[in-house]
């Protein structure tokens, strides 16, 4: 694999995460993370919109008018969150999570992970590396997501992907688990624990 498509695969997962690094992303990471189906599809909803609008505008960077470039930005990315949510709404297995999503799905377009990496790397770039920076991105702020969910879900309401795990060994569901504040606590540990990996993320 090339060396500079590998790091923009793995930077924005590991690195270079949105959430615990550059602290984008968070206020969907507080509401969607309840449930590990929610944070999936919330997941890979924000993979295919980022990924599809990065590809997208980077094949159209060099015929939008610089005067218009966020309005163009903004109608393909709205365009994509449609899209996404209109196939969710599709499905019988999916509809009953796009409505416990509620209007995060539709907000994915006011994410500051899409915008940024659009800005600062879709416009100044080909389209496959732009496409694999998006997916990256996404990816990176899923697999956030998803830790945080695994935890509130099995600590706040005993269970997994809606299956009893810890019911029956007599474990009492903790409801302050399930609570915004709770989700910031585990983000706010797992930033603590990569800082303490990643000794370049330090302050000096």
């Amino acid at each position: 694999m090339n060396a500079k498509i590998k790091e923009t695969l793995l930077n924005p997962i590991f690195k270079g995460n949105p959430i615990t690094v550059l602290v984008l992303g968070i206020c969907s990471s507080l509401a969607v993370t309840v449930t590990l189906k929610g944070a999936l599809v919330m997941t890979l909803s924000v993979i295919v919109v980022t990924g599809v609008s990065s590809l997208i505008l980077s094949i159209l960077r060099n015929t939008i008018p610089s005067r218009v470039r966020i309005i163009v930005q903004l109608v393909v990315v709205a365009m994509m969150v449609i899209l996404v949510d209109q196939v969710l709404k599709s499905f019988e297995a999916t509809y009953a999570i796009d409505k416990q999503l509620s209007v995060y799905i539709g907000l994915i377009i006011t994410n500051c992970i899409v915008m940024g990496r659009i800005e600062a790397f879709a416009l100044g770039n080909k389209p496959w590396p732009s496409f694999l920076d998006g997916v990256a991105n996404g990816a990176g702020y899923g697999l956030i997501l998803i830790v945080v969910a695994f935890f509130r879900e099995l600590l706040g309401s005993g269970t997994l992907f809606g299956f009893d795990i810890l019911g029956r060994f007599g474990y009492v569901t903790n409801n302050l688990v399930i609570l915004p504040p709770f989700a910031l606590i585990f983000i706010g540990c797992i930033v603590w624990l990569q800082r303490s990996i990643q000794k370049d993320l330090q302050e000096k």
